[in-house]
């Protein structure tokens, strides 16, 4: 009997540790540009959190430009900007996730009022998309239906501003929108005027615009993307102009800057910084360069003060990182190559935050956008 119950016992912690790790599937979501024209503009992966492995599932077909990706906080809905960089306003397209698969369902879609819609943002509650329209400044803010599609505008914003760098910054250009770690803020990078705009948001009132919170960074650095720190008062700012990440003290909408450090390895006449992540553990940041370097710059935050200290820099091995992504576990990073129309996949030691390629993918058009979920199977 008592053989019995711990062959039973032990086969229970085996099925628990060995097959409860397979209830967990991963999904990697590719946006991209499709020239303008209706074509495959969403590839979905399923990834191997063990091995860094991609094999394809789907692509969503009969998409324009759908450029930028957000997943919703609850995990049932995926938004797109499409028709973005096109003469015409552009939209924000939704799709069901089948968690089961990984596929997609087109849902709606809702226009923005604006051209070039560069950066879409849910709400922690999943309640709200924001979207932040690059050529003509402003933000679009829409409610999601309970099946996930979108009502009309509920609210928009313009802006109008300028800087220094001719034919980028003649005019305020929103490049994106992010929501506070507590859900009470938004921040939106105008990379026309050098600011960093701020909202506060509530369910009720949705977004009001703060411009007693609203600060402008420094002239001719171009904010373009921002990330908060996942349990430090610290957010962090990619300047696509300066090639430069600026790091804040942040507390309830308050934003004071602190220090800027170069995310390129050396020095150019012209920058070209895209995308920032940091680490699921909070102890490194990473930011990708266009250009000049096609590169990953690597630095340690300080856990107690928030100050960066350089690590180094890994080859992007393609050109134009427009986008890269960390996975859920933290182990592993994959950039979107947009030029060179490749997904290249790292190992991420843990320990050092230093990346190794370990994978590629050829053949994806202009890959602008990557996205990951994890969901336990039922």
């Amino acid at each position: 009997m008592k053989t019995q119950f711990f062959l039973t016992l032990i086969f229970s912690m085996i099925s628990y540790f060995v097959l409860g790790q397979e209830k967990v599937k991963t999904y990697l979501y590719v946006g991209s540009y499709t020239g303008g024209q209706p074509s495959e503009g969403i590839y979905v992966y399923d990834f191997d959190t063990e091995t860094g492995r991609l094999t394809e599932i789907e692509r969503k077909d009969k998409l324009v430009n759908p450029s930028f990706l957000c997943i919703s906080p609850n995990g049932q809905f995926l938004y797109a900007c499409t028709e973005s960089k096109l003469p015409q306003h552009g939209n924000v397209s939704s799709f069901r996730i089948d968690r089961s698969t990984g596929k997609i369902s087109f849902l709606n879609k809702q226009t923005t009022k604006a051209r070039n819609p560069a950066h879409l943002s849910v709400s922690p509650n999943s309640k709200h998309v924001v979207a932040s329209n690059y050529t003509e400044a402003s933000v679009s803010t829409f409610e999601c239906a309970a099946d996930g599609s979108l009502q009309p505008i509920a609210q928009f914003f313009e802006f109008e501003g300028s800087s220094s760098v001719k034919g980028r910054q003649d005019k305020a250009h929103l490049h994106s929108s992010f929501f506070s770690n507590d859900g009470k803020f938004v921040v939106s990078p105008d990379l026309g005027s050098d600011k960093l705009r701020v909202f506060s948001y509530t369910e009720d009132e949705l977004l009001v615009a703060r411009e007693d919170l609203t600060i402008s960074t420094k002239e001719g650095s171009g904010p373009r993307h921002l990330v908060f720190h996942p349990n430090q008062p610290f957010v962090y700012s990619i300047e696509e102009l300066s090639g430069s990440v600026a790091y804040y003290q942040y507390k309830n909408g308050k934003l004071k800057w602190k220090q800027s450090y170069p995310s390129y390895e050396r020095e150019y006449e012209i920058y070209a910084s895209a995308d920032i992540h940091i680490s699921p553990d909070g102890k490194f940041l990473y930011a990708s360069n266009r250009k000049s370097e096609n590169s990953i710059s690597i630095f340690k935050i300080h856990p107690k003060k928030g100050s960066l200290s350089l690590i180094g820099h890994s080859s992007t091995f393609g050109e134009i990182p427009r986008s890269f992504v960390i996975d859920p576990t933290g182990d592993f990073l994959i950039v979107a190559n947009k030029i060179s129309n490749n997904l290249v996949v790292f190992k991420r030691d843990q320990n050092t935050g230093l990346l190794s390629k370990i994978d590629e993918i050829k053949g994806i058009g202009s890959p602008s956008s990557l996205k990951m979920i994890s969901y336990d199977k039922q």
